[in-house]
């Protein structure tokens, strides 16, 4: 039986477009379109898809508020259609935070090298996503109220502290965590979410630098890690080259870009290079490359975790940590949007725990704090 789709678009091209690319794969079927984020709701309502991919700027109602009445009245998987601009990015956090799952860019060209490649991409993104119907909707409703914004709300006390926020140590030898010198996250799909709730769970005096690759477009990042800092007690930035790894910031991965880390432990530095650099990598940015380069640098004083997402990029860089005697952790599949990238790491037995997203910052705290 075939996975039910609808389509919110305010353009007919483009809602016949989206048509004729899912119905390409057997295992999807488009039941319903719409124009706006008012039939959105109709819509869902009557006709109970599996999935709904829903565009951003529409008459009538947009897509962020369509999102919301959505998920507070019938709680489905949501896939936005984005534009990769600044405004774009501000737009699809804002979609994410109201509780879509996923985004892509409207231009298919743009998340992959060729036609062939970006239609099997879209329709495995669709798919994975009809499968979390499984989960029921104790998931979606656990995944709607751990948005980007709602763990801590900016608040007018929050934004009057914003001016004495602490200063990360500007010391990167004062590692006071014991065996770990550094704490690395990879994710994809349902990763913004999954990251804000261990970020926002962490302490401004947390001990060791944090590094972060998230498969995103190189126009989000930036966004992403600035909503991110206004959120945590932590520093959160994205990743410059040259930068010097401190205790209590977080480096965001550029994204459409590699980041390793260089130099030796207590003065590691960020480079930051071209996709051409690693050829044979399909993920810009890519855990694989990233945690590869801290196992050259940190050995084994490194705790890696693995979050929602899809494909097993992360699993190979894992190995080669755990090689050196890191810990290695993985989401667990009932809290992940997709289990893809944790499964990959679990079922080589490379993942030491499975932990729920809820629950994993407590966890990290209780490994590097204690």
């Amino acid at each position: 039986m075939a996975y039910r789709i609808l389509i919110v678009d305010d353009s007919t091209f483009f809602r016949r477009r989206i048509k004729q690319i899912l119905e390409e794969d057997a295992e999807l079927e488009v039941v319903g379109e719409g124009k706006n984020g008012q039939e959105a709701l109709t819509l869902v309502a009557s006709l109970k898809p599996d999935v709904v991919t829903m565009d951003i700027e529409m008459p009538v109602m947009n897509g962020i508020t369509a999102v919301k009445k959505i998920m507070a009245s019938n709680p489905v998987p949501i896939i936005m259609f984005s534009s990769l601009t600044k405004e774009g990015a501000q737009a699809t956090l804002d979609a994410l935070d109201a509780g879509a799952l996923d985004f892509l860019p409207k231009k298919f060209e743009d998340i992959a090298l060729n036609r062939k490649e970006a239609i099997l991409m879209f329709q495995n993104r669709v798919k994975a996503l009809c499968g979390r119907k499984a989960i029921g909707s104790r998931f979606l409703s656990k995944t709607a109220s751990i948005s980007l914004r709602s763990a801590k709300p900016v608040v007018p006390e929050r934004v009057l502290k914003a001016a004495t926020k602490p200063v990360a140590n500007t010391n990167p030898r004062a590692v006071t965590s014991g065996r770990y010198a550094c704490l690395a996250i990879g994710t994809s799909t349902g990763g913004p979410v999954a990251l804000q709730k261990i970020l926002t769970d962490l302490p401004s005096d947390f001990p060791i630098p944090v590094v972060m690759v998230q498969h995103m477009p190189g126009s989000f990042t930036q966004a992403f890690a600035k909503r991110l800092h206004d959120l945590c007690e932590l520093t959160v930035k994205e990743a410059a080259n040259g930068d010097i790894l401190k205790p209590g910031v977080c480096y965001l991965a550029p994204g459409g870009k590699h980041m390793t880390i260089e130099g030796r432990a207590g003065n590691a530095r960020v480079v930051i290079s071209e996709p051409e650099r690693h050829p044979n990598v399909s993920y810009k940015p890519s855990v694989d490359v990233t945690f590869d380069s801290l196992a050259q640098v940190y050995s084994g004083n490194v705790l890696a975790i693995i979050l929602t997402g899809m494909g097993a990029d992360g699993r190979e860089g894992c190995k080669t940590l755990k090689a050196k005697g890191a810990k290695i952790w993985a989401q667990d599949e009932q809290s992940c949007v997709v289990y893809g990238m944790p499964q990959a790491v679990t079922i080589a037995n490379i993942s030491e725990a499975n932990y729920d997203i809820a629950h994993m910052a407590s966890h990290i705290k209780n490994e590097i704090l204690d």
